[in-house]
């Protein structure tokens, strides 16, 4: 009976004290069991060291940011101290008017008898389709302005294209070439750069009005008209010769200039 009883005690106490053991381990237990376990497992090992060559690669990224940075502020900070204000500057439509405005008055090139008008050399051809843009453009623009403009359309009388490079003493000229009372004022590009401006109105200023949608009723605003001497044929007949001659009073297209809006 008191062998039964000391063999019960022992096997109550020894599991008891045995979980006890496991569940209360000491620090450097511990340590040597995680140490055990690296050293029979090496892949976490070569895990833990891509890991730090990581944050070491991380770590050194972060510095060459910061450099670069630096630098760039740096950079900006002395070009904003070496760049004047822009306030210090003339504005661009100051200058480009004063310069224009004396550009025009001193205009060398000049077209006798045109002192009082407005005269566009240009084409209504569509061969060039640049060109005729341009040249719509600034009959769009004087339009806008209500003034009575002489178009002189090269491509209805080839005598304007030789009065043109006369004028400006050139072989080969582009269209459109505006004159105003008299004096050169340039192409499209100028036109457009004064009417931007507001140059162009006050040039305009003195110029007549003409009443809104005024549209010529002898030629619908073409400038030209068939000739009345020979009805666009450029043939007239000679009664004292009884010969067929050319035809003197129009030009090569058989047309003359309207008398209605260019008298």
């Amino acid at each position: 009976m008191a062998d039964m009883e000391h063999n019960k005690e022992k096997s109550s106490s020894g599991p008891f004290f045995n979980r006890s053991f496991t569940m209360h381990t000491t620090a450097a237990e511990s340590n040597t069991a995680a140490l055990h376990l690296l050293l029979s497992n090496p892949s976490s090992l070569n895990r833990a060291a891509s890991v730090s060559k990581f944050d070491d690669s991380l770590d050194s990224a972060k510095g060459k940011v910061k450099q670069l940075c630096s630098l760039f502020e740096s950079a900006k900070s002395s070009s904003s101290l070496a760049t004047p204000k822009a306030a210090l500057r003339p504005s661009r439509s100051i200058s480009y008017s004063s310069s224009f405005s004396l550009s025009f008055n001193n205009s060398l090139i000049r077209l006798p008898g045109t002192e009082d008008r407005i005269v566009v050399y240009l084409t209504s051809l569509r061969g060039i389709r640049r060109t005729f843009e341009d040249c719509h453009a600034v009959k769009m623009i004087f339009r806008g302005f209500r003034v009575w403009v002489d178009e002189r359309d090269i491509s209805m009388d080839a005598a304007y294209r030789k009065e043109l490079q006369s004028v400006l003493k050139q072989k080969t000229v582009s269209l459109p070439q505006i004159f105003i009372k008299g004096k050169y004022i340039g192409g499209a590009d100028v036109i457009k750069s004064m009417f931007e401006f507001g140059e162009l109105a006050k040039i305009l200023d003195g110029f007549p009005r003409m009443k809104p949608g005024f549209v010529c009723q002898g030629c619908g605003d073409a400038r030209f008209v068939p000739c009345w001497n020979c009805s666009g044929s450029r043939k007239v007949f000679d009664e004292d010769e009884e010969l067929i001659k050319r035809c003197l009073e129009c030009n090569e297209n058989g047309l003359i200039r309207c008398s209605d809006c260019c008298s």
